[in-house]
C-alpha cells in the first residue's frame, strides 16, 4: 500500500504530522526529509518507538534474542525450521504456543517493551493487540525472528535515529490543526471494518465525527491532509465518509491483503481510498 500512497503525498511541506502512527511505517517511509510528529493513543506502543529510537540497534537485537532464549521460542534463522520438525508452510505456531503464552503473560505483568516486540514478532500477523483491559492478546503466529524480520528491525531502528522524529502517546483530538505549513497524514481505525484494533467497540461513529471535523479545520487552516479509509466493506457503506468526502479528492486503492486473515471475496471485498484536500 505504501507504494500506492506515498506518490498521492505533497511535493512539499515543512512538517509532516502522522495522527495515527501505529508502527510508524509511513513516518519513516516519507519522501521528504521534514520535521515528523507522530503520535498514538497507545502508550504501550509509543513507549516502544521510543525505545528503538534511543537504543543502540546491536543492544536491542541482543536484548530480542536473550528473550528469545528465555522464554524457549523457535530461533530459525540459527537453527532452521528442520530442528522444530517443520517448515515455512506448516509455521511455527504449535512449536511456540506454550513458550508464546508464557511470553504474554510475563509482558502483561511487566510491561517489557523487548517483551511487546518480540509478542509482536511471534505474534498472528504481526498485529499490535490489545484488549480493553489494556492487556496485549493477540494469539501466537506461524513465524519467528527470522534473518528477514531481524533486517527490518535494524533498518528501521537506523532510520529513526537519523530522523528528526518524535513519537508522542495522545489522542488525535489534542493535535492542533494550525502547525506551520503541515502535511497530516490520516490513518484511523475504519468504522465498517471487523479488523482487530476495531472489535472491542474502539471507533464509534462520534470518534469519527471528530475526526472529519478536524481534518475539515485543518484544510481551513490551510494545511494539507490525507486521510486512508475504506468507504465500503463486506456490504457496509460508510455513508458518513462518502458524503464528506464529496468535498475533496477521493484516490481509489487496490488493496491487496494477500498475508491477511481479513480476506474478502471480491464480490464482497473492501473499497480502500485516499481522500486529500489538494491536487497533486
Amino acid at each position: 500500500m505504501l507504494k500506492q500512497i506515498l506518490p498521492l503525498f505533497p511535493a512539499s511541506y515543512s512538517q509532516f504530522v502522522d495522527l495515527f502512527a501505529g508502527s510508524a511505517v509511513v513516518s519513516v517511509n516519507t519522501l521528504l526529509q521534514a520535521p515528523t510528529h507522530a503520535y498514538d493513543n497507545n502508550e504501550c506502543l509509543i513507549e516502544l518507538l521510543n525505545f528503538v529510537k534511543q537504543t543502540p540497534t546491536d543492544e536491542i537485537i541482543t536484548g530480542v534474542e536473550k528473550t528469545i532464549n528465555n522464554f524457549g521460542l523457535s530461533n530459525t534463522a540459527k537453527n532452521g525450521y528442520a530442528a522444530y520438525k517443520s517448515d515455512s508452510a506448516a509455521g511455527l505456531a504449535k512449536v511456540n504456543k506454550t513458550a508464546y503464552m508464557n511470553l504474554r503473560e510475563a509482558y502483561n505483568s511487566d510491561h517489557d517493551v523487548l517483551k511487546l516486540y518480540t509478542l509482536i514478532v511471534f505474534g498472528f500477523n504481526n498485529q499490535i493487540r490489545f484488549n480493553r483491559s489494556g492487556g496485549f492478546n493477540n494469539p501466537v503466529g506461524k513465524r519467528d525472528f527470522n534473518s528477514q524480520m531481524a533486517q527490518k528491525l535494524e533498518a528501521f531502528s537506523n532510520r529513526v535515529k537519523h530522523m528528526d522524529i518524535e513519537f508522542v502517546a495522545t489522542d488525535f483530538r489534542e493535535i492542533s490543526p494550525n502547525m506551520y505549513d503541515a502535511f497530516y497524514y490520516v490513518d484511523p481505525p475504519y468504522l465498517v471494518t471487523t479488523a482487530v484494533y476495531n472489535e472491542n467497540g474502539g471507533w464509534s461513529e462520534q470518534d469519527e465525527q471528530d475526526l472529519l471535523k478536524m481534518l475539515d479545520s485543518i484544510n481551513v487552516a490551510g494545511n494539507k491532509f490525507a486521510l486512508s479509509n475504506v468507504l465500503s466493506s463486506k456490504g457496509r457503506d460508510n455513508n458518513l465518509l462518502m458524503e464528506w468526502a464529496k468535498n475533496y479528492n477521493v484516490h481509489y486503492l487496490d488493496a491487496n491483503y494477500s498475508n491477511s486473515n481479513y480476506q474478502t471475496s471480491e464480490k464482497g471485498g473492501s473499497v480502500e481510498v485516499l481522500i486529500t484536500n489538494f491536487n497533486k
